[in-house]
């Protein structure tokens, strides 16, 4: 019996990882959100798993940032072009009795 995980995990989050998948324009934030975690991490034990939020956080923003397309998405998503939507009142609610146009709202308020 080998003592291998069952599946091997990759680099994950390793920030070096993260920095070498991170399109340039996001790096320093990248750096900056990192630093600060980790110096609150060192003076603080209880900060150890806001730290790996962190990395996590930031590994899954690596993968999507880097696909093909990712900023022309965004851009569509911000300006609402690249539909067709539907509105908020045509969606069911996942709240019996409410509408998700008028939760919607309700949080944005």
């Amino acid at each position: 019996m080998s003592a291998q995980p069952a599946e091997p995990h990759g680099t994950g989050y390793d920030p070096d990882h993260i920095l070498s998948v991170l399109p340039e324009q996001y790096r320093e934030r990248f750096l900056s959100d990192y630093r600060a975690a980790m110096v609150a991490a060192a003076h603080e034990t209880w900060r150890y798993r806001e730290l790996q939020q962190v990395l996590k956080r930031w590994h899954l923003r690596a993968i999507m940032y880097s696909r093909p397309g990712h900023d022309q998405r965004a851009e569509e998503a911000r300006s609402g072009a690249g539909g067709p939507w539907l509105e908020a009142d045509q969606v069911e609610s996942p709240f019996p009795g409410r509408s998700l146009a008028d939760v919607l709202a309700e949080r944005a308020s």
